[in-house]
């Protein structure tokens, strides 16, 4: 039996479907991510799995236990917000032992606690400073260790580090899935950002107009989409639309326009129209002999580690994408050659609920 199951869950205000019949099982340690843009029910689902939100139908169970009739606080939930909810007028070491204090725990123990959680986030010599002398990583890692010293049985996490600059973001996403792992919390985090829900989960659950329309490995999700939506939402691809021809073995052949392309193998008869997906960085440069299709350079932008190419070609226009080799690339109006294998050619079925 799974740690946190979501059965059939919905939720509506009013004429507007927030959440509509979401299943999902969260093993005991496990890290899952609900990854969705907004309006897509992710935030929702959290809300109802802390106990904020009653579902309109549907079922949650922590542990084997049904929390139909359980009130927030006695679900055993840590919760770290968006806006790190910090009390301005309490300091680090108060704001952390808050919901100790509230259990009535006693105090000595209650400070020892404190200590070992200010320890794990690496905030043991700021106990007594406030909030405001404290910085948005520093707020951040209180905010965690406020949750975590109540001991939770499950962690929440809302947006935790949306608020953060872009360096100290990726830092911190390294320090939150060791602290993770450290503790073995089942944890569930929600984000729109890929890159994040990728660098943290061992699962990622990705949400479309209150839908889980795949559940898989980031690995699994990026290489392997299941849907258009999916293939745009984890990242950059070139969509192709294309027809197949016919099977070669385990590879398809397939036409888009006058250019013969070939993919694995899966879903698709003969005649049939396709949504093909390929990956800017599955497309190399290549000589005229190797080439798939030739195109022209529109333009190269230089990003430090890599080069961003649009590329105009038969298929449409490209994105290609080049890690930095420390030489010139290919620069505006060139004529290029571009080739990739055919089994890194997804074929989309473009099941995504509408």
């Amino acid at each position: 039996m799974a740690f946190l199951e979501l059965q059939r869950l919905s939720k509506r205000f009013g004429d507007v479907v927030a959440v509509d019949g979401l299943d999902l099982s969260v093993e005991q340690g496990e890290f899952v991510s609900l990854l969705g843009p907004s309006g897509c029910g992710k935030t929702t689902t959290l809300q109802m799995i802390a106990g904020f939100e009653d579902p309109t139908g549907g079922e949650i169970r922590i542990a084997g236990r049904d929390m139909a009739n359980v009130r927030a606080n006695r679900r055993g939930i840590g919760i770290v917000f968006q806006s790190y909810a910090l009390f301005p007028h309490m300091t680090v070491e108060q704001n952390v032992g808050f919901g100790l204090e509230m259990r009535k725990v006693p105090a000595g123990e209650r400070a020892g606690r404190v200590a070992e959680a200010l320890e794990l986030v690496r905030l043991g010599g700021l106990a007594g400073r406030y909030p405001r002398a404290l910085s948005g990583g520093q707020q951040q890692r209180v905010a965690l260790a406020r949750a975590l010293v109540i001991k939770p049985d499950l962690l929440l996490l809302d947006e935790p580090l949306s608020n953060l600059d872009a360096k100290l973001r990726e830092e911190m996403q390294i320090e939150l899935r060791n602290i993770q792992q450290s503790t073995g919390v089942t944890t569930v985090l929600v984000t729109h950002d890929q890159t994040e829900a990728m660098a943290l989960s061992d699962r990622i659950a990705v949400m479309h107009r209150g839908h889980i329309v795949q559940i898989s490995t980031p690995f699994e999700a990026y290489e392997f989409p299941k849907s258009d939506f999916v293939s745009t939402f984890l990242g950059k691809t070139n969509l192709v639309a294309a027809a197949v021809e016919g099977r070669d073995g385990d590879m398809l052949r397939l036409r888009a326009g006058d250019v013969a392309l070939k993919a694995p193998a899966g879903e698709g008869a003969e005649g049939d129209r396709v949504l093909l997906s390929i990956r800017p960085e599955k497309i190399r440069f290549a000589d005229p002999a190797e080439a798939v299709i030739r195109g022209h350079v529109k333009t190269g932008v230089f990003l430090g580690n890599q080069w961003l190419f649009q590329i105009d070609s038969p298929l449409g226009e490209l994105l290609v994408v080049h890690q930095n080799a420390g030489r010139a690339e290919a620069r505006a109006g060139e004529e290029v050659g571009l080739a990739w294998e055919g089994d890194q050619v997804r074929v989309l079925s473009g099941d995504d609920h509408g």
